[in-house]
């Protein structure tokens, strides 16, 4: 793309491009796509596109480019897509030429039948082999985040060796970041930088110029504690070794940041309702399916609800300006309790809510509620003391609202902690759960408060 070219909008190129396809002019949508697309671009452009449009570019465009699109698509997209191709292709044409862990990302989106005949079809047996052995590791550990391509020396090496074997390596790994320095048994002892090795002598043995300290991870750390070192040690590659310490891959932090966006995805769908990862383009029946088990734990909670409202009908009938207030205690204490448990699930997630120091976190946070409440309590005592003509009213509505603040607060705190100790995901916490059961707490307070206040 050259800078002096225009900058086209997304909607200028999404229209340029059919143009081309739908003339099928391929000559001419390379010559766009070279001058005014990235693959990122194209990648997301795909997502506007019709399913054969897409097709149409990826045949067009060379190989490294189809991977480099491919590798950015959206997920949907990009298994609809790969329908489209038999085995040899996508074997071919597009794993042969990926790294390992993106190779293993776009087979998991096959069918174990298709993937097996991917896997026989390549002309890599090394590459083949690698990406096998990733796939025995699940999505959420190291494992599954690494790749087996990466730049090692051995520390017995003289700088001239290592200037020869880091040309041979580095012709099958995309980006040299940085290179690792292991033993004789291929167990990782440090780092050496490039600036290291250009700078000594070429007779300089690798040990009297690498760094000892190198950070590095097992195979089964947890995705997100991998993440959370990144993060605080700012890396952009961590190593990743095996239970005797030998160097099997290297975790990049595109890889890291592509997890994270999807637990952060997934946690929202979760706090949304959703009771599983869908997009926009999935069938009717695959959206409603991921809507309505909470839609039907909500249905529930309001049937609840109106059964404690029965309960206190003689109240109401007596008091029928209790009424009023019923939406404001309930959507107060579910408020409260919403932002509790979002606070503990982000402590959760980011390990500062360590067992250390949890009860001094959570006693803060109950008197951030106990003080909310008190706040809204006295706004709502006022109003009600000028506004209606009873102050045993006045009082009630205040009490339940401290208590519902306070007693949402304390649940929101309590369910997120449980919930990540029988190992569900705690962000479960902030969705229609917790709303629910604070909307039947709250209402529960407020009457129990208005039977012995107002008789």
């Amino acid at each position: 793309m050259t800078p002096e070219n225009e900058i086209i909008t997304p909607k200028e190129s999404l229209l340029r491009l059919r143009e081309l396809i739908e003339a099928e002019q391929t000559t001419e949508l390379l010559a766009f796509i070279e001058s005014e697309l990235y693959a990122a671009d194209i990648a997301e452009l795909a997502y506007d596109l019709q399913l054969e449009e897409v097709k149409f570019i990826m045949d067009a465009v060379e190989p490294n480019l189809a991977v480099d699109i491919l590798k950015d698509m959206d997920t949907g997209v990009r298994e609809k897509l790969l329908g489209l191709y038999d085995s040899e292709i996508i074997a071919h044409r597009y794993v042969d030429l990926m790294d390992s862990d993106d190779a293993v990302d776009l087979l998991n989106q096959l069918s174990l039948e298709v993937r097996d005949q991917v896997i026989s079809m390549m002309t890599d047996q090394v590459s083949s082999r690698n990406i096998v052995s990733l796939l025995h590791y699940k999505e959420d550990v190291a494992g599954g985040l690494m790749a087996k391509e990466y730049i090692k020396v051995n520390i017995n090496w003289t700088v001239s060796q290592c200037t020869d074997e880091i040309r041979l390596q580095a012709e099958t790994v995309e980006k040299v970041y940085t290179t690792y320095v292991v033993d004789d048994l291929e167990r990782l002892v440090g780092i050496v930088s490039l600036k290291s090795i250009i700078l000594a002598n070429a007779r300089t043995k690798v040990e009297k110029i690498y760094t000892e300290d190198a950070i590095s991870v097992n195979t089964h750390t947890p995705a997100e504690e991998v993440a959370q070192m990144m993060r605080k040690y700012d890396l952009i590659v961590l190593p990743v070794v095996d239970a005797l310490g030998r160097l099997i891959g290297r975790i990049t932090i595109d890889d890291v940041v592509d997890f994270m966006k999807e637990e952060a995805d997934k946690d929202y769908q979760l706090l949304s309702g959703l009771a599983e990862d869908v997009e926009i383009t999935d069938r009717v029946w695959i959206l409603s399916r991921a809507r309505l088990p909470w839609l039907l734990i909500g249905l529930l909670g309001g049937i609840a609800s109106s059964r404690v409202i029965g309960l206190y009908e003689g109240e109401l009938s007596a008091f029928p300006q209790m009424a009023f207030f019923m939406p404001l205690v309930a959507a107060m204490g579910g408020n409260a309790g919403v932002q509790s448990s979002a606070i503990v699930v982000q402590g959760l997630a980011n390990n500062t809510l360590g067992s250390n120091n949890i009860l001094p976190k959570l006693g803060k946070e109950f008197t951030v509620a106990l003080l909310n409440g008190l706040i809204c309590s006295v706004l709502i005592l006022f109003y009600n003391l000028i506004v209606t003509q009873s102050e045993g009213l006045a009082y009630t509505v205040s009490i339940a609202l401290l208590a519902a603040i306070v007693f949402a607060s304390l649940l929101g705190m309590i369910v997120p902690l449980l919930l990540d100790k029988v190992k569900i995901d705690p962000a479960l916490a902030t969705g229609p759960f917790i709303t629910t059961t604070n909307d039947l707490l709250g209402l529960g307070l407020y009457f129990g408060i208005g039977a012995m206040l107002l008789g």
